[in-house]
């Protein structure tokens, strides 16, 4: 892929993500934080292990690599378009990216080995099912050293009450109003324009024969936080909380 094509869509997939978390930047600042926290305290492994779930284009990947530069990065995602300009994204640096899938089985073990010291994720796994993610939880749990953390920042429910729901969704909106981030490109606007783009043709083919066409724009799972919460804890966490939240998007930290 053309450098400057990439770019120009990398900034507008940026865009278009603030107008779901108006506090994206400072989101990211919190994972970080914790990331930061986290091996600050262990302060044992030479060259620790970050790993981001679903990193699509990198965004959270490369902020992650920036802050930590004595940390082995990997990205991992299962489409690859976006992967297509993740590559882009983390030219120069030395991230690792992988094309897996987090629902199938051994995707874990090219990574590299337990334990690692953090795993992330921003705006990716709600596209999983309840049972995927029960899965996916036990993996990072099996994974993750004593003390590691899961970060995820993520829209999620926060209450089984759907005025509760509705009430945190009108919050974020509000927040997006007053930061003039309402307004920007929506997402499925994006996607529709990315997947028709000529120079893109080759990787909207392959991501075509992809199992996550077929998956990226099915329902979200609908688990609220306490849901999530119990699921993390039955895989093996120590605990889960919610440490950051603007309405409905929020960060959820499991130590392990």
């Amino acid at each position: 892929m053309l450098g400057e094509t990439a770019r120009t869509w990398l900034q507008r997939w940026d865009q278009q993500q603030e107008r779901y978390s108006p506090d994206r930047e400072e989101r990211f600042q919190v994972v970080i934080d914790i990331v930061g926290r986290s091996l600050e305290r262990d302060g044992t492994a030479a060259r620790p292990l970050l790993v981001d779930l679903g990193c699509g284009t990198g965004s959270l990947t490369t902020r992650l690599a920036r802050a930590f530069p004595r940390a082995e990065t990997v990205g991992v995602d299962a489409d690859p378009l976006l992967l297509g300009l993740a590559e882009e994204a983390v030219t120069g640096t030395d991230i690792r990216l992988l094309a897996r899938d987090l629902t199938a089985p051994g995707w874990a073990d090219e990574i590299g080995p337990a334990p690692w010291d953090a795993a992330v994720s921003s705006t990716a796994l709600h596209w999983l099912a309840p049972d995927e993610l029960t899965l996916l939880y036990r993996t990072l749990a099996g994974r993750l050293r004593p003390g590691g953390v899961f970060v995820d920042a993520d829209n999620r429910r926060p209450a089984d009450s759907q005025d509760l729901n509705d009430i945190a969704h009108h919050v974020r909106a509000r927040r997006a109003h007053r930061t003039g981030r309402q307004g920007r490109e929506a997402w499925a606007s994006w996607w529709k324009t990315f997947l028709s783009a000529p120079e893109l043709a080759p990787l909207a083919e392959a991501r075509a024969r992809s199992p996550i066409a077929h998956r990226t724009f099915r329902e979200p799972h609908g688990l609220t936080t306490a849901d999530q919460i119990t699921l993390l804890r039955e895989a093996g966490f120590s605990g889960a909380a919610t440490v950051w939240q603007c309405g409905d998007d929020s960060v959820l930290v499991a130590v392990r």
